[in-house]
């Protein structure tokens, strides 16, 4: 059984017991559910939303939130002496998917 969740502007496809990074959600350790499947598969049947399947749930714990690896970005202007360095690191919200549900 899974399901393809979206958070985020990103897409994920889950089953019970996988560990995904999402971007940052601003909720203290917990749980979280995901309203927005767009497709849920039970082994036997597919469903398909449209846009997204109704009364089907994702449920997850929020297990930590983490900084992903540092991107650098860099400019440069020949012969203008201009040269400018900047480091980014993104949130993410580590989450584990405990239980996916339809009504």
């Amino acid at each position: 059984m899974y399901a393809i969740i979206q958070t985020g502007s990103k897409q994920f496809k889950v089953e019970e017991g996988n560990i995904i990074d999402v971007e940052l959600l601003d909720l203290p350790e917990g749980k979280v559910e995901f309203k927005e499947v767009l497709l849920f598969n039970d082994g036997s049947k597919i469903t398909i939303g449209d846009p997204i399947v109704k009364n089907c749930i994702v449920s997850a714990d929020i297990i930590e939130e983490i900084k992903g690896p540092k991107v650098i970005t860099y400019k440069y202007k020949k012969r203008k002496n201009f040269r400018k360095k900047k480091g980014h690191r993104q949130q993410y919200t580590k989450v584990k998917i405990t239980e996916i549900k339809i009504s």
